[in-house]
């Protein structure tokens, strides 16, 4: 089993900037893959950003690719640096964890584990 707590989010004006963290805990929590996801409401969730278990392969949606960078510090803290935001850009933020470690897959389906979620607003 894999717990991860996001953090992070809140109300920002667009233009600004968030940075979200997700921590992983559990057995083998380290050997995971890491993605965030987000959910708008009324609409479906979709991909944001995904980081291999060792930090050297990462992968981005369009939507924000150039103003979201994903990182990690360690293989149990995934970062989300959110720069430029957009009304657009406001949705519950998920982290989820693949246990494929190299694997920065857009599919939701292929991630095993997925935390509580934590609010992002942009106002515009």
């Amino acid at each position: 089993q894999v717990q991860l707590v996001e953090s992070g989010g809140g109300l920002v004006q667009a233009g600004g900037s968030l940075r979200l963290s997700c921590a992983a805990s559990g057995r083998s929590s380290s050997d995971n893959a890491l993605g965030w996801f987000r959910q708008a409401p009324g609409k479906e969730g979709e991909f944001a950003a995904a980081i291999s278990w060792n930090g050297r392969n990462t992968n981005y949606a369009d939507s924000v690719k150039g103003r979201f960078t994903i990182s990690r510090d360690n293989a149990k803290m995934v970062y989300l640096q959110m720069n430029s935001l957009k009304p657009a850009d406001t949705a519950v933020y998920y982290c989820a964890a693949d246990n494929r470690g190299y694997s920065t897959t857009s599919d939701p389906l292929s991630y095993n584990y997925w935390g509580q979620g934590t609010q992002v607003t942009v106002s515009s």
